[in-house]
């Protein structure tokens, strides 16, 4: 009996200490960096940096299913292109993925903010367009939207039809018009656009500025931010202007007779791209959000709700679904894109300039 007892003392005591190993375990996993999420335990947490139009569309239909799947949380960091970027540059910012246009994105490359790409990853890489794959080399992210830089303007108040950057110049707009500073993503697109008008086949500095000195009387504004060109055409200050085309709902909303022209020597490409922040460490978590928002579904349902233009080209769009952004082969194949590695060596010099010579 007593041989017994002994026995069942024997074995509880056996099993207490497998329990205890293998609780001992499990917090030892932990500890040693077990991934945050992983197996539905604590929700790991990316931080992402991003402008925050939209706020309620991106976290029902971005965010929520990727938390989800991903077991994770996402942080946002909020701001303007430069004021993220600056933060990043500093040091004084957590962030493990960051949303910049092109102009900006290039600005981190160089300044050596951004993790190389593992694109291997990016499965969804197959199904978008050619120039959104690496609008700034391969070891970079891509882009998830491709907006155009045309012209908009009212018919009434403009007195004539515009189909090109040349139009522009044109005395019908005389005191009418506005264009972006040259300090703003767009301005390198006005230099470009007016070294094309002056008769340049490939860009000439000397002819663009030349060509844009005429056109400063004719400028009432220039427009650092789209909601000052919204603002101005809607009270009727101007009658024309470049714009991204995605604005346009905006103003035809004021202005419902708004026209929008991809100009006859081309409209230029404004891409905005995602990149992962040097020293995350949610590097392939990141990499799976990138992925996810190059997914068909997520480019339809924000190109649907006139959020951003798609690079998906898997997607099929009706005609009233298109209107009002980019889409389609036919246009964005079409677009002038500059070299941004080009614009940053050169966007000091050109600034001074453009403060000496062109708003004088």
């Amino acid at each position: 009996m007593m041989k017994k007892r002994m026995i069942r003392s024997l074995l509880s005591v056996s099993l207490i200490g497998l329990a205890l190993t293998g609780c001992g375990q499990a917090g030892g996993n932990k500890e040693q960096g077990a991934a945050p999420g992983a197996g539905g335990g604590e929700p790991a947490k990316l931080v992402i940096s991003t402008w925050g139009f939209s706020e309620d569309f991106f976290k029902k239909e971005v965010y929520a299913p990727f938390e989800k799947e991903h077991n994770v949380k996402i942080v946002l960091e909020i701001g303007n292109n430069a004021e993220r970027l600056n933060k990043v540059k500093q040091g004084s910012s957590n962030v493990d993925l960051i949303y910049l246009s092109d102009y900006y994105a290039q600005q981190g490359i160089e300044a050596g903010l951004f993790e190389k790409i593992d694109r291997s990853r990016l499965t969804n890489l197959k199904d978008i367009y050619d120039i959104a794959k690496a609008p700034l080399g391969e070891d970079y992210g891509p882009a998830y939207t491709i907006g155009q830089f045309g012209i908009a303007y009212n018919p009434k108040a403009a007195g004539k039809e515009i189909k090109s950057w040349n139009d522009l110049w044109s005395p019908e707009l005389a005191k009418k018009l506005t264009l972006p500073n040259i300090t703003s993503t767009s301005g390198p697109m006005i230099l470009d656009a007016a070294s094309t008008v002056a008769g340049s086949s490939t860009f000439n500095v000397d002819q663009a500025f030349e060509k844009l000195k005429t056109l400063n009387k004719s400028v009432v504004k220039y427009y650092g931010q789209t909601s000052e060109f919204v603002n101005m055409f809607a009270q009727g200050e101007i009658a024309a202007g470049p714009i991204m085309e995605m604005y346009v709902k905006d103003l035809k909303a004021a202005v419902p007779d708004t026209k929008f022209v991809t100009p006859q020597e081309g409209a230029y490409a404004i891409m905005n791209t995602v990149n992962v922040v040097k020293g995350s460490k949610n590097k392939q978590l990141a990499e799976d959000f990138i992925n996810w928002h190059l997914s068909k579904e997520v480019q339809e349902k924000s190109a649907k709700s006139k959020i951003d233009s798609p690079v998906n080209t898997t997607l099929q769009l009706k005609p009233e679904e298109a209107q009002g952004i980019t889409y389609g082969a036919d246009v964005v194949n079409k677009l002038r894109k500059l070299d941004m590695k080009f614009v940053n060596q050169n966007l000091k010099g050109w600034i001074d300039r453009w403060n000496r010579e062109v708003t004088q």
